[in-house]
């Protein structure tokens, strides 16, 4: 596929400040990534090359929802492996939900979701065709949980998928990959450097 004639979409998939800075909800848990911490720096100059060539930049973020109560919505299964979460984390508005700040002015459309993939019940999809998105570049957390739900969600609605390899991370390098071997069934699976140089 000729990248220079694509009509580019990039999905950045929950690198917020609750999952991956110093002040988060992860942190405060003691379950930062350090491998994904290092993606928004590695991430900003493809958000920039893929709006350069006029590209959308879309994001998901991972939202927990307030009850009546303001206590927040939690899956049983996500509240078993995360007890720390508490009132306010990844709440709507809030700096924890947002988009990290070294990716937030580059991001042209956020989408909020409660589960694994960026289009379950989410407006991404309509927001990707209506800019007339055919191929979509993803990256983000985690390999083996939101990107690939994202990855497979995406192919299944036809577009012509991109997982940059170096723009993801999993909590163990076995599962990144094996999740990005996985993913280049469905998906053209390369690092950035590869990708800026397709599209030149």
């Amino acid at each position: 596929m000729n990248l220079k004639t694509a009509k580019l979409g990039m999905v950045i998939v929950d690198l917020q400040n609750d999952f991956l800075a110093p002040d988060g909800a992860y942190a405060r848990g003691n379950t930062l990534s350090a491998e994904a911490v290092k993606l928004p720096e590695r991430m900003a100059p493809v958000a920039r090359a893929i709006k350069a060539h006029g590209g959308l930049v879309t994001a998901s973020l991972f939202t927990l929802w307030p009850n009546a109560q303001g206590e927040p919505m939690i899956s049983a299964h996500l509240q078993e492996r995360r007890p720390f979460l508490r009132k306010g984390d990844f709440s709507p508005g809030s700096r924890g939900q947002a988009n990290v700040d070294l990716l937030a002015p580059l991001v042209d459309v956020s989408v909020f979701k409660v589960a694994y993939s960026a289009f379950f019940n989410t407006q991404l999809d309509w927001v990707l065709k209506k800019s007339g998105i055919d191929t979509l570049v993803v990256c983000g957390i985690v390999s083996n949980g939101g990107v690939a739900s994202t990855v497979r969600d995406a192919h299944v609605r036809d577009y012509h998928v991109i997982v940059l390899s170096d723009g993801c991370a999993a909590f163990s390098d076995a599962a990144h990959q094996a999740a990005l071997a996985d993913m280049g069934s469905v998906a053209d699976v390369m690092d950035s450097a590869a990708f800026l140089k397709q599209l030149g």
